[in-house]
C-alpha cells in the first residue's frame, strides 16, 4: 500500500466522504484478489468482495492508524471470506440430498478449489482452538506482510507474532495433512 492510500485511509476514518469514495474505487481490485485466494468460485469471491467493501465503508471509523490500512483491510477481506465460506456452507448443509444440481459445482471438483475449502477449514479449526494464532498468519502467508508490520498492526511484540505464526502453521499443517 502507498502512503497515498494510508492517507486516503485516515481522512475517511475522519469522516471525509469524498475520500472514502476514491478509497473504495482503490481498493477493490486489491479486495478481489484477496478473497479470491479464499473463494474459488468467482460468484462466492465477489459476493465477498462486496461484504468487503461494505464492511469498510461502514467501519472506517474504527480505523485508528495504529497499524497500516493494508493490515486492517486484511484482516477484514479475510473476515469477509471466511464468512461467506461460513455461509455456503450452511446453505449447502441446508440444500435437501433429494435435489441434483442441474450442473457440476466448480467448487467440488477443483482441485484448488478443493484446497482453499480445505484451509477455510483448517483456519475455522485453529479460531476454534486457538484464536490469537489466526490473524498473524492470515497476515503474514495471506497478507504478505512482515513480522514487523504484523507487531505493530496487533500490538504486540514481534517474538510473539513470530511464536504465533509458528504456532499457526504448524497447527494448520497437522490439519491439512491429516485425513
Amino acid at each position: 500500500m502507498t502512503e497515498d492510500l494510508e492517507e486516503l485511509a485516515a481522512a475517511a476514518a475522519a469522516g471525509d466522504k469524498t475520500a472514502l469514495a476514491e478509497l473504495l474505487q482503490r481498493v477493490r481490485p486489491q479486495v478481489q484478489r484477496r478473497v479470491a485466494k479464499f473463494l474459488p468460485c468467482r460468484e462466492d469471491a465477489e459476493e465477498a468482495a462486496q461484504d468487503t467493501l461494505m464492511a469498510v465503508a461502514t467501519k472506517i471509523h474504527t480505523f485508528k492508524g495504529t497499524g497500516s490500512f493494508a493490515g486492517w483491510l486484511t484482516i477484514v477481506a479475510t473476515n469477509c471470506a471466511r464468512q461467506t465460506y461460513r455461509s455456503l456452507k450452511r446453505r449447502s448443509v441446508e440444500r435437501s440430498a433429494e435435489v441434483l444440481p442441474e450442473a457440476i459445482d466448480p467448487r467440488t471438483t477443483s482441485v484448488i478449489a478443493g484446497s482453499r475449502l480445505d484451509l477455510l477449514e483448517a483456519l475455522d479449526s485453529l479460531e476454534a482452538d486457538h484464536p490469537q494464532l489466526v490473524q498473524p498468519l492470515v497476515l503474514r502467508d495471506l497478507g504478505a506482510l512482515t513480522y514487523a508490520e504484523i507487531a505493530e498492526e496487533l500490538q504486540v511484540p514481534l517474538g510473539t507474532v513470530k511464536a504465533r505464526i509458528h504456532q499457526a502453521r504448524k497447527q494448520v499443517a497437522e490439519r491439512l495433512t491429516v485425513r
